[in-house]
């Protein structure tokens, strides 16, 4: 029988205005039975503030934590350890994001790095959109190593006043792509043995589009970018120097549904051949089948999130489980996956969370 997963769950205990309401208590680290669905609690950690997004190492030992608070005119970024045998967390040491509304971060391939952007709003402070830490011995972060600051506009005047950096993935051994909601762009840059950016491509989205998260194929190749605004899900080619080529755009939401909608995250199966994303508003969860040779999307589903405002996902490890943090709902809830055709169905099995904004698995 396989150990048991390690589910790293961020829940907001901090009141911010574009949040209905903050009902966690900060980082908790669950075990997760995908044999028998059981939860156990392990360890929290409530001396950290709004972590809304973490990234956390593959043994599971790591977790750098942003902390997203408004009105501050820089964030926070934590690194903290997990000690499985004693079931405890504790802080390592934490840095300054250069740039207010700490939204997305992640790690490198090879652990040397972190990668943090912000989301920024209103004019201020140090307004960096992407930085970059170095990780050293003992899992502390460094102070920022370098940054890039990216501006402009896109249609909407409420939501794209300004750049609003969404998110950061890694597509390349030196590759980083940033979602811009704010530009409509999704640029990539590359990273030095020094941790320096340079910018290579700027691969412009659909007017209004508002790039949120993105998910790389995991065969290379291919990369699917939720667009938050017009509610679609964009493929995309991806060569090997980074370069961008537009390939399909889907609605994300059913044709006949009319009320406000607003994506958020994308995962894509262990296997590349489907990709799920997270509609606030609809309250669902919708999968598309990938067509791993053109990088075409054909729709599966729409599936009931089981809660309100699915803000983030996880799909486990072996693929065969999906988790769904429901923020307004105070619930992530565990579907079972079918590898074969996609499908989600609800295990009947879910954890209770005030407020959960994001799942990591180790």
């Amino acid at each position: 029988m396989a150990e048991p997963c390690l589910v790293f769950v961020g829940s907001l205990n901090r009141e911010a205005l574009y949040f209905q309401g903050a009902r966690g208590t900060g980082l908790t680290v669950y075990s997760f039975d995908e044999d028998t669905l059981a939860v156990e609690t392990l360890a929290g950690f409530t001396g950290i503030d709004n972590p809304t997004f973490l990234s956390v190492t593959p043994d599971g030992r790591r977790v750098y934590a942003n902390s997203e608070i408004f009105g501050w005119a820089e964030g926070l970024v934590s690194a903290l350890s997990f000690d499985r045998t004693r079931a405890s967390l504790a802080p390592i040491g934490m840095q300054p994001t250069l740039g207010s509304i700490t939204a997305h971060n992640t790690l490198s391939d090879d652990g040397r790095w972190l990668f943090v952007v912000n989301y920024g709003m209103g004019a201020g402070g140090p307004d960096q959109s992407l930085v970059v830490y170095g990780i050293q011995e003992d899992g502390s972060l460094t102070p920022p190593v370098s940054s890039v600051q990216q501006t402009g506009t896109g249609p909407d005047a409420d939501r794209q006043e300004r750049s609003h950096a969404h998110s950061v993935t890694r597509i390349g051994p030196n590759l980083l792509l940033v979602a811009d909601l704010g530009t409509d762009t999704l640029t990539t840059y590359a990273i030095d043995e020094e941790g320096s950016l340079t910018c290579r491509h700027v691969c412009p989205t659909a007017p209004g589009a508002g790039p949120r998260h993105a998910a790389l194929h995991p065969g290379g190749g291919w990369i699917f970018v939720m667009n938050e605004l017009d509610s679609t899900i964009a493929s995309y080619a991806v060569s090997t120097d980074g370069r961008l080529t537009p390939v399909d755009a889907k609605p994300a939401v059913p044709e006949d549904f009319s009320a406000d909608n607003h994506c958020a995250d994308i995962q894509i199966s262990p296997d590349g051949r489907f990709v799920y994303g997270s509609n606030r508003g609809h309250d669902s969860i919708v999968t598309f089948a990938v067509n791993e040779a053109t990088g075409q999307l054909t729709h599966v589903a729409h599936t009931p999130c089981g809660g309100s405002t699915p803000r983030n996902l996880g799909i486990s490890p072996s693929g065969r489980h999906l988790l769904c943090a429901n923020q307004n709902a105070d619930v992530i809830t565990i579907f079972t996956r079918d590898a074969d055709a996609g499908s989600l169905t609800p295990s009947g099995k879910t954890i209770a969370v005030g407020t959960p904004m994001c799942i990591r698995f180790a």
